[in-house]
């Protein structure tokens, strides 16, 4: 696809949602796992500063949580996760369509063009 700032930053939106997804699914798999640290994965504010600079790539980062933990040293919280969950399943559906949006709107106008 024709490499444009929107294309980048919606594709970099994508790799970090779903990294996020991938920390999500481990942080409940490990709900019950003493001295466990939920990850975090961050990237939507350097992906905001990389577009106003005209870039639109970043790359997501991972991070353990600072979160109070319970006794057992493990600080996931399951409402927290599931949560997290529905949010970045929305927010990838979203950068998915309209990253998909962009393709359609590209094939369109060759279309024509011939």
């Amino acid at each position: 696809m024709l490499e444009s700032v929107t294309s980048s930053a919606l594709l970099s939106a994508l790799d970090g949602l779903a990294l996020r997804q991938r920390a999500i699914a481990e942080n409940i798999a490990n709900v019950n796992t003493p001295d466990y640290h939920a990850q975090r994965v961050t990237f939507e504010d350097e992906l905001r500063a990389a577009v106003a600079h005209g870039s639109g790539t970043v790359s997501p980062t991972v991070e353990r949580s600072l979160e109070p933990t319970r006794l057992n040293g493990n600080n996931v919280n399951l409402d927290t996760e599931t949560l997290s969950n529905i949010d970045t399943v929305l927010r990838f559906q979203f950068a998915s369509q309209a990253l998909g949006g962009q393709a359609a709107s590209i094939t369109k106008a060759i279309g024509q063009a011939s």
